[in-house]
């Protein structure tokens, strides 16, 4: 069996750790997982059938159409050249295929680059963009980064309080006005952190949908204010994605790289009805990293996206 598929031996606290996330992650994936493995599961000879049963079971995942026929394309492949014959062989297969399919996207954050390294977060209403800017401060503090929380979300007083709140629970300063706009809030977090000398800004910004013109322009002017408060900023854009929205989120993904240029993405909610297939639509169809997914609602449930984990866990196997 393929090495990331393979079980590991609880052998000290890290890798209990470890394996806690990946069932977690395995838990939020379970619908496709089970799929999976009842399709492999039930053995028989590698035929038409089989595949078509697998497209099924993909399309249903949220891989869509496009990167769906490119997988089971390379699995044809991977077959014909391994020589294999059996359904449950497969798995192994898919699993190889899937793999070289997500690597690329897995590029880790680089927040030792710049000083303030200033991350500008965006997303639609409800992606969970200001829950994840909480979740990555933590992470940020628990790596030895100072941290500064900018309020650019002024169009929702419930926003800028809940961002409070997780300063509160972080013990991390936020930048907020009661009213104004976004630019002049960032445009003021990025000074305050150049002359306190913190590590990494997280500018939360108002949640808004694709198509409400005024508010695509609005945020690209956001971006261009940021660039000048502080050359070559922001550093990273950051597209928060509820994973949930299936193949809506790879359009919110092209709409959002079209207006800001996004360098990479968070996909949330990863522990609900989640399928968990629309990464590889996007891998195939928009490449754009992902630097993190998350998987629960704890301060501590946001972490690096690891192909072999999502992997292992969308395929239904244990860490």
């Amino acid at each position: 069996m393929f090495s990331f598929l393979k079980k590991t031996e609880k052998t000290d606290g890290q890798t209990a750790e470890k394996k806690s996330w990946v069932e977690r992650l395995k838990s939020g994936l379970s619908r496709t997982g089970s799929q999976l493995g009842e399709l492999f599961g039930r053995g028989g000879r590698i035929d038409d059938e089989l595949y078509e049963e697998l497209e099924t079971i993909l399309i249903t995942a949220d891989v869509g159409m496009e990167a769906t026929g490119s997988l089971l394309a390379d699995l044809k492949r991977h077959v014909k050249e391994h020589k294999l014959s059996e359904a449950g062989e497969l798995k192994e297969a898919l699993g190889h295929c899937l793999l070289k399919l997500l690597k690329p996207l897995a590029v880790p954050l680089a927040p030792e680059a710049h000083k303030p390294f200033v991350i500008m977060m965006v997303g639609v209403n409800g992606a969970g963009k200001t829950t994840s800017i909480g979740k990555l401060a933590k992470y940020l503090q628990s790596h030895g980064l100072s941290v500064l929380l900018a309020a650019g979300d002024t169009f929702r007083a419930a926003a800028r309080e809940q961002l409070m709140t997780w300063g509160e629970r972080n013990d991390v300063t936020v930048i907020a006005q009661q009213s104004g706009d976004a630019s002049a809030v960032i445009f003021d977090a990025v000074h305050a952190a150049q002359a306190r000398k913190i590590d990494v800004v997280l500018a939360d910004t108002a949640g808004r949908l694709t198509t409400q013109a005024h508010l695509m322009e609005e945020i690209r002017k956001v971006k261009r204010v940021i660039g000048k408060a502080m050359m070559d900023a922001p550093h990273e854009v950051l597209l928060v994605l509820d994973a949930n929205t299936g193949q809506n989120a790879l359009s919110q993904v092209k709409a959002f790289d079209q207006a800001l240029g996004v360098t990479g993405l968070i996909l949330t909610k990863l522990d609900g009805t989640a399928k968990g297939g629309v990464i590889a639509a996007i891998a195939r169809t928009h490449p754009i990293p992902v630097r993190f997914i998350g998987v629960g609602e704890g301060l501590d449930d946001l972490r690096p996206f690891v192909a072999e984990e999502f992997v292992t866990a969308l395929l239904g196997e244990s860490a």
